[in-house]
């Protein structure tokens, strides 16, 4: 008689199997979060809330690269920034050898890594404005000239509170974000069928930008809608529109797939 255990053959169900979750990041960065969800099981929605646009004068941003060894520190706000900015640089220079180079995120950081760049200053864990300046790296800032790559209209925090230490700030829009012109009727099938079962949103604008783009009635089906953002921030902003309990996760696209698994889990439970 064969007494070895019997290995079950059937596949084993994924963490968000049967889990239809929208993916609000732009076009250009849904790739890798939405990779991940389906790696899980998981049914990945692109609909982007925002769209990154050039900006329609290139010529301050070309100027500033001419006399990038003025600088000691650049600061690229985004992944965005630094893919526009950096296309940019490439195309005419090599970056100067003394510029030490700091990111916010590690989407930033993995974009710099493309083009070559290797050491960067980051925060290992929350990924805002804050986070970076709390970084040795970035205290003993008197008489230090520092360039801040961003999107038009970006938050003046950062700057600011460089320009108190004592550094030399200058700002350079390297993009424009816009509010997609998309239709939300998909999504509205989705609800009427109950198959819509969470949003992700990675950013402030990108949440206002989500609701404005709904009726009335899509807006009451977005606030019931689990919704799962990466910084407490955002959650304060989708308070401030309606939404009761927005989940909080770890930053980064690998904490809002951990933030999704665990609170799925914890609703199969």
């Amino acid at each position: 008689m064969d007494t070895r255990p019997k290995v079950s053959t059937a596949p084993r169900k994924r963490a968000l199997s049967g889990c239809n979750i929208v993916v609000t990041r732009p076009e250009q960065q849904a790739r890798e979060l939405a990779d991940l969800i389906r790696a899980k099981g998981g049914c990945a929605i692109l609909f982007p809330a925002l769209e990154i646009i050039e900006v329609q004068d290139l010529r301050p941003l070309h100027r500033l690269i001419g006399r990038l060894e003025q600088f000691d520190l650049a600061i690229f706000i985004s992944a965005n920034a630094v893919n526009k900015a950096m296309s940019e640089i490439v195309a005419r220079r090599d970056l100067p050898e003394k510029l030490k180079i700091a990111v916010i995120g590690a989407g930033s950081r993995k974009a710099l890594q493309r083009f070559g760049v290797k050491e960067v200053i980051y925060p290992a864990s929350r990924f805002d404005s804050e986070a970076l300046l709390e970084l040795p790296q970035l205290r003993d800032m008197a008489g230090k000239r520092i360039v801040i790559f961003r999107g038009q209209g970006g938050r003046e925090l950062l700057g600011e509170t460089l320009e108190k230490l004592g550094a030399r700030v200058e700002y350079v829009d390297c993009y424009r974000r816009a509010k997609p012109d998309a239709d939300p009727a998909p999504l509205k099938r989705l609800w009427a069928d109950d198959k819509l079962h969470a949003i992700t949103v990675t950013s402030s604008e990108g949440l206002r930008n989500l609701f404005e783009m709904m009726d009335e009635t899509g807006r009451e089906l977005l606030k019931k809608t689990p919704l799962f953002v990466p910084h407490p921030r955002i959650a304060e902003a989708a308070r401030e529109l309606g939404f009761a309990n927005p989940v909080v996760t770890a930053a980064g696209d690998a904490g809002l797939v951990k933030g999704l698994i665990e609170w799925f889990g914890a609703k199969t439970r």
